[in-house]
């Protein structure tokens, strides 16, 4: 399953992801959610990607650790908890193509609420509504995608503090995806363990593209980061729409 190309292609992928996000604390998830089903089944890409996620997040946060919102981050856990629980009673699964769709609206819809009721991570009760909509969303499709995005894009925060705070808080959501779907995967002992030596090889490139990419957010100042930020959301929105799309014709 992991030759030699692959794995070269895996460290690529991981550090050019990790680059991205760690200059926009986004986008770069998705891209690598793209690559990793095009070679693993639906659970194990789910681990591997939250693992991947998990360790460019986390080394993200602690770069940043000076600027995170500890406060956005408690109460986006405790969503992402009362989340879990709560799906945890029901055995209901929406519609693939459908969830795409709806996440890909999201921040068309958000974007064009007035200043005055638009998300803001900051806001009062947000961080937790923001934290129990991603864990539910992690849960059915493995992915937020721009749909945690708009809580942050219309704050005070800098970027330094924008980035920090949704890496810290991230963290907390792909933990939640990896102890869902590591579960669901079955099979051989050495397979498994062959597969959890990749994922801590891809987490080194990802730490590495993340440490890349501070020296690009320094030079970034805050009116840039949030003119590209919005910009970068409202394309991922407009891919997840064209994905849905794809599901539903090509079934």
């Amino acid at each position: 399953m992991f030759s030699l190309p692959v794995l070269a292609a895996l460290a690529v992928v991981a550090v050019v992801t990790s680059f991205v996000s760690g200059i926009f604390g986004m986008a770069g998830g998705m891209l690598l959610i793209g690559f990793l089903l095009l070679l693993l089944p639906v659970p194990v890409a789910m681990v591997f990607h939250g693992v991947i996620q998990i360790a460019a997040n986390g080394w993200r946060a602690w770069l940043w650790r000076h600027h995170v919102n500890w406060n956005v981050v408690l109460q986006f856990g405790a969503g992402a908890m009362a989340s879990l629980v709560v799906f945890s009673f029901f055995d209901f699964v929406p519609d693939k193509a459908l969830v795409l769709m709806a996440v890909g609206a999201t921040p068309f819809i958000a974007l064009a609420v007035p200043q005055r009721i638009a998300p803001n991570i900051e806001r009062g009760g947000q961080a937790f509504l923001a934290g129990a909509i991603g864990g539910a969303i992690q849960l059915v499709s493995g992915v937020t995608g721009p749909l945690l995005d708009i809580f942050y894009v219309r704050t005070g925060m800098t970027r330094q503090v924008n980035v920090a705070t949704k890496a810290a808080a991230q963290v907390l959501g792909h933990l939640t995806k990896v102890l869902y779907f590591a579960m669901v995967i079955e099979g051989p002992a050495g397979r498994e363990l062959e597969q959890w030596l990749v994922m801590g090889y891809a987490a080194v490139f990802a730490v590495i593209g993340t440490t890349l990419s501070r020296s690009f957010l320094d030079r970034m100042s805050d009116k840039q980061f949030y003119h590209w930020t919005r910009r970068v959301i409202l394309a991922l929105g407009a891919v997840y729409i064209g994905q849905g799309i794809w599901l539903m014709v090509t079934r």
